[in-house]
Parts: C-alpha cells; sequence; structure tokens
C-alpha cells in the first residue's frame, strides 16, 4: 500500500504499508536527482532532527533528492521505538518506494536508524550508507561495542560523529572502511555547548558540506 496524502511545492508525503505497520516518508526531491537518500530518525526523536533536516535542505540542490522516513512506532504515536528485529522490517517495508524513481539509493539514518541502515543495506541493494550519530556503544559502556554492524554494512560508508557524542566519540572508532567525519564539541543530536569554538549554523554546515562531497564520488 503506498498513498500520497500530502504534494507541496517542496516536499510530498507518502504513507507506505509495511509489515511492521504504516511508514511515512517526506520527500525533498531534486529537480534533477541522480541519487536517493532515504534516512531515518533516532528511538527518541523523528524526522525533525537539526541534521535530518539540514540534509533535506541541502542535498535537493545537488541532485540528491531525499526521503524523510518515519518508522511505524513514531508515525502511530508511540514514545518507545521497538526490537531492532522490527525496525529492520519497517525499513524492508519503505525500500521498493524509496527505490521506484530507479536512481542508486544511499541507505542512511540517525542512531538506531543508523543501525538499521548498515544491518541492511547489502540485503536491500543499497549504493552506500550514511550513518549520522552511530550509536557505538550505549553511554558509558564501551564494552557493548556495535562496531560488527557498521564493519559488516558491506557498501561505501560515512559516519558523521559528534566530537562528544556518548554513544561513541570518534577517537573510539576502530579502523575500517569507512569514512568518518567529526563535527566539534557536537552530542548525539549534534547540538554544541556554549564553550564551543564554533557555531550551531557552523557544525551543520560541516554535516551537509561533508556529505555533498562524499555523495559526488557515488554518482
Amino acid at each position: 500500500m503506498s498513498e500520497i496524502i500530502s504534494n507541496e511545492i517542496s516536499e510530498i508525503v507518502e504513507t507506505i504499508g509495511t509489515d511492521a505497520g504504516i511508514a511515512r516518508i517526506t520527500w525533498h526531491p531534486a529537480k534533477k536527482a541522480r541519487l536517493v537518500l532515504a534516512v531515518s530518525h533516532g528511538a527518541g526523536g523523528g524526522i525533525d532532527a537539526r541534521d535530518l533536516q539540514a540534509l533535506a535542505a541541502v542535498l535537493p540542490g545537488h541532485g540528491v533528492s531525499v526521503a524523510l522516513v518515519e518508522q511505524p512506532w513514531r508515525v502511530a504515536g508511540k514514545k518507545v521505538a521497538p526490537a531492532p528485529k522490527t525496525l529492520d522490517i519497517g525499513w524492508r517495508g519503505i525500500w521498493a518506494a524509496v527505490a521506484k524513481p530507479g536512481l542508486p539509493v544511499i541507505s542512511g539514518g540517525r542512531s538506531a536508524g543508523a543501525r538499521v541502515a548498515c544491518r541492511t543495506a547489502t540485503e536491500l541493494g543499497a549504493v552506500a550508507v550514511l550513518a549520522l550519530s552511530f550509536p557505538l556503544h550505549p553511554p558509558g559502556k564501551p564494552e557493548k561495542s556495535r562496531a560488527g554492524e557498521l564493519l559488516g554494512a558491506g557498501v561505501p560508508t560515512l559516519v558523521v560523529q559528534g566530537g562528544n557524542d556518548p554513544f561513541g566519540k570518534p577517537a573510539e572508532f576502530p579502523e575500517g572502511d569507512f569514512g568518518l567525519v567529526e563535527v566539534p564539541y557536537g552530542d548525539h543530536g549534534f547540538a554544541l555547548p556554549k564553550r564551543a569554538e564554533i557555531g550551531q549554523d557552523e557544525a551543520l554546515e560541516i554535516i551537509t558540506g561533508r556529505v555533498v562531497e562524499w555523495t559526488r564520488t557515488l554518482g
């Protein structure tokens, strides 16, 4: 099931039936698209996250259509995300819709969404993975590493990580076949403290600028 429920000048909102429930995609299309970035939120927030909104505003101007994906649990108004297996089911369910334009699709997400993107990339045929604020481990528990998910993505991967992310600072990441961009001073949501030597807008420009550069290497 797929239904377009809103069509505005800059975005199209589409509902998708999945085996995990109804998901929602907010499209920010590029006029001359060469890639699609399908990107989802974390376990504690939605597509209004500052980094997701910044990417949706900037990337279409560089030939990348952005599909902001809301998982079924979020659409249903629940406050707690389900188990990883259920998140993967929801992501699989939206894939046909994001692949429908016939363009290479980057599988992306922030936090828990980044883990989903890594776990399913090869299976779904993603051309690459964009992992925003990858939760390398639970805060204060570095021994519970999730590096295996990141290292097992099997496609070109870019990690964008806050320099002060309690779920894993850039220096904590293992060596591997992935790119790593540090956002100085940023926390898990890329928010900056008042003592930071850069401003919030500059932090977002680091994210969007590096992602734009990376997408140029993909097609």
